[in-house]
């Protein structure tokens, strides 16, 4: 289960937290809501495996009416997930009432844990994707995603899920992660494929040419406008627009492009006349998510229309076992371009690249296979032909994470973390470690997503 994400649906805020503490070893992710009325919400921002669900969620109506509703809802927005009922009050007619509805199965709380896990692996094996041959890896490499380690497994499945939607996808990753080819994978694997794959570095646009490059515009509309121009979104008109380091841009060109994004139109520049546009939105950043909420550096508002779905690509340092395959990647492409006849690598040379740590990520390596290429003079790659780049000289720190080990807020999290642990989740005991109520206990749980 190690892909699956669960969600957990109970109004008992000391199960929700148990039962994540009990599935996080087993699963990728697990998701706790409390208030069902936000269910569906969840569902459609997350690609959710398997719903647990709770029955009853007013105390004074143990019917199991509610958990019913909620299992049609899901059922028929979301056929394919799976749901567990969940409840106090195992009556066998109200459990053949969910499974006929749809459930996947029925469980009683307070539920056995070894007996829970095997019902949750039971039900994800016989509804997972086959694994995956070499043949597939052979096509992905066709995309220019290469990798078989299981964080990289794991971001091809994710690519799978999402790309045949319509879904507006934020790509997340360190500089020189490959997010420009998990973009363009993401178009590839799309119903839009066949149509235009469109590009812009976002980023590195002035002000002044911000709308004229992304609306276009009419000529005369300025003094070097000899004639009418598209912009990139009439370009990717039917395709797919690829919007790159869109953290960088600034507040004003934020809310020029939120417009065009609710109006689904452009109005160029010098005209009065809105075109009507139809775009698969993807977006890029190196900036994490948590920096990207903070508003007075972007808007809210269009980190929702950018990111109905999220993309992390992974750093190179997380598939260490990858390296490898790439840098035999490398040296096919190099050896045709300088026209070498390198034949591999040393042992070596290949333990030098998987001891370092590549703060430039796969960009890195690429340039120093490259040079390493370049500068061989033997029928293999040596370790003393693999010089790193002096640009990197520093391990960059964790995606948006303060450098600094004693930051307070890390320290807090680790508190409480191991606190309930400590307790196996019992919030009242764990709040009495820590000189917390228990409102306040939850109040840092959910601020820290534990």
């Amino acid at each position: 289960m190690k892909k699956a994400t669960i969600l957990v649906v109970d109004d008992d805020q000391d199960l929700l937290i148990a039962t994540r503490i009990l599935l996080r070893p087993n699963v990728k992710e697990v998701l706790v809501e409390h208030n069902p009325e936000r269910l569906m919400n969840t569902l459609e921002r997350n690609s959710i495996d398997i719903v647990m669900l709770d029955m009853n969620y007013k105390s004074a109506m143990n019917t199991g009416n509610e958990g019913l509703f909620w299992l049609s809802k899901i059922k028929s927005k979301f056929p394919r997930i799976n749901v567990i009922m969940i409840t106090a009050y195992g009556a066998v007619d109200l459990a053949v009432k969910s499974l006929k509805q749809g459930a996947s199965d029925f469980i009683v709380k307070p539920w056995q844990n070894e007996q829970l896990v095997n019902v949750l692996r039971n039900i994800y094996a016989e509804n997972s994707p086959k694994q995956k041959t070499p043949s597939d890896f052979n096509l992905r490499e066709q995309n220019g995603i290469i990798g078989q380690s299981a964080i990289m497994e794991d971001l091809q499945y994710k690519l799978d899920k999402v790309a045949p939607t319509e879904a507006n996808i934020l790509v997340l990753g360190e500089n020189g992660t490959g997010k420009d080819l998990v973009a363009n994978a993401i178009h590839q694997r799309s119903t839009r494929s066949k149509e235009s794959f469109v590009k812009v570095d976002v980023g590195a646009l002035t002000e002044t040419l911000f709308e004229s490059e992304l609306f276009g515009y009419k000529k005369g509309a300025f003094t070097d406008a000899r004639e009418d121009r598209k912009g990139r979104f009439e370009h990717a008109d039917n395709g797919t627009l690829f919007l790159d380091e869109i953290g960088n841009i600034t507040l004003q060109q934020q809310a020029k492009l939120l417009s065009v994004l609710q109006n689904r139109s452009v109005v160029p520049l010098g005209s009065n006349q809105s075109v009507p546009v139809d775009i698969r939105l993807i977006t890029a950043t190196n900036v994490a998510l948590s920096a990207l909420a903070d508003e007075t550096r972007f808007r809210k508002d269009l980190i929702y229309r950018i990111n109905t779905l999220e993309i992390q690509v992974p750093a190179l340092r997380e598939r260490a076992e990858d390296i490898p395959l790439l840098a035999n990647h490398f040296l096919k492409i190099y050896n045709a371009k300088y026209h070498k006849d390198i034949i591999g690598m040393e042992p070596s040379a290949l333990a030098k690249l998987k001891g370092y740590h590549f703060p430039g990520n796969v960009r890195e390596l690429q340039y120093s296979i490259e040079r390493a290429v370049i500068m061989s003079e033997h029928l293999t790659i040596h370790a003393d032909d693999i010089l790193f780049s002096p640009i990197e000289r520093q391990s960059p720190s964790p995606l948006g994470a303060d450098v600094s080990s004693h930051n307070l807020e890390e320290m807090e999290r680790k508190a409480i973390k191991l606190a309930v642990e400590r307790y196996n989740g019992n919030i009242s005991k764990a709040a009495k470690e820590l000189g917390l109520t228990r409102a306040a206990l939850y109040r840092r749980l959910e601020k820290y997503n534990l």
